[in-house]
């Protein structure tokens, strides 16, 4: 009776040459932390039971994996939110030591064209690693933001993702899923990594807060959270760099370091902007601007959200809002501060115009 092969084994006949992978992409062995490493890295799961959340997501890949059943995997989702630790955390569970021969990683600094996947990944797919004896487990190809690659090598990649699925798996992140050709996107199983809920970064902030022993205050670990919008890598920079900066990290001091305008100076800026004359709210926010080195295009979308928040007429709300996108938008375009701000008083003045129309 002929042996039944699983998914996980490749056939014994599938040998040839080592890959030809220029001593770069292989995937190397992790490097010791010291004190000078990134939280982001020293602080970066290690197993599928330390990724901070999206526990269904994480739940399945393992039983996939524990079962030797692991398909291709397209996960996707905004930056910060466990992609690339899930995959890294797979890869140990499957390979221990020897994942630095068994994984072959490829990111955006690297070369992304069709060469790449004709010669670097086909030559790494098509080699069998002995480290595991005659039936090894098959290979890994991570390629980290795949939406930055060209259409012809996503179309190429397609072709050899076929080929060899019998020795490779292949694992695709990105932040745009639509960036990826649908005849890729059908080969993998997609997981979609939304961003992290406060609990899970609160959660995780605290581990990092113990193990170096910081001096966080309450209102100091809200607004990492706060600032951190679901991207626990942003929450960590954030965390290290405002320790560097001040012995306690308090809610000022995060925001200093930042250079995010406080709660408290938005609120100033929101009352000045629905409630005083034109010429009086530009000087004030002028003056606040230069003295606290505020940009005009996070003081805008700070007062975006207070927008949402307040009541008002709703399709006062709208334009508002409306209006205060068009501002941000020619903000990103390096348009005059001076006339984005007299933009903003103006949009407000005109917003207050129309609410007390309203009420009469």
């Amino acid at each position: 009776m002929a042996e039944v092969i699983s998914l996980m084994e490749i056939d014994d006949d599938n040998t040839s040459l080592p890959p030809n992978n220029k001593g770069k992409a292989v995937l190397a062995p992790p490097p010791a932390h010291t004190k000078t490493t990134p939280w982001v890295e020293k602080f970066r799961p290690q197993s599928l039971a330390d990724v901070a959340a999206h526990r269904d997501i994480i739940d399945t890949i393992d039983r996939l994996t524990s079962e030797n059943k692991m398909p291709h995997l397209l996960l996707y989702g905004p930056p910060g939110t466990g992609k690339t630790s899930t995959i890294l955390a797979v890869a140990r569970k499957l390979f221990g030591s020897q994942m630095h021969n068994m994984v072959l990683e490829l990111n955006a600094s690297d070369e992304r064209g069709i060469d790449v996947v004709r010669q670097q990944i086909q030559d790494f797919a098509s080699t069998q690693s002995f480290s595991f004896g005659a039936k090894a487990p098959v290979k890994l190809v991570l390629l980290d933001e795949a939406d930055a690659m060209t259409k012809d090598a996503q179309f190429a990649l397609r072709r050899v993702i076929e080929r060899y699925t019998k020795s490779t798996r292949f694992a695709l992140i990105c932040n745009n899923v639509n960036k990826i050709i649908p005849a890729l996107q059908s080969r993998c199983t997609r997981f979609r990594f939304a961003p992290l809920d406060a609990v899970n970064v609160t959660e995780r902030l605290k581990h990092v807060i113990n193990a170096e022993g910081l001096d966080v205050t309450e209102d100091g670990l809200t607004a990492l959270v706060r600032l951190s919008n679901g991207d626990m890598r942003k929450a960590l920079n954030i965390l290290q760099s405002t320790h560097m900066a001040s012995q306690q990290i308090t809610e000022e001091a995060v925001y200093l370091c930042t250079g995010n305008p406080l709660p408290k100076d938005i609120e100033q800026i929101s009352y000045w902007l629905l409630n005083e004359p034109f010429s009086y709210s530009y000087q004030k926010i002028s003056d606040m601007k230069s003295t606290k080195g505020l940009a005009l295009v996070d003081i805008v979308k700070e007062v975006t959200m207070f927008v949402f928040r307040i009541k008002m007429p709703s399709d006062v709300r709208v334009h508002l809002i409306n209006d205060l996108a068009d501002i941000e938008y020619r903000l990103s375009f390096g348009c005059n501060d001076k006339l984005q701000l007299g933009s903003v008083i103006s949009t407000f003045t005109c917003a207050r115009s129309a609410i007390v129309a309203s009420a009469k």
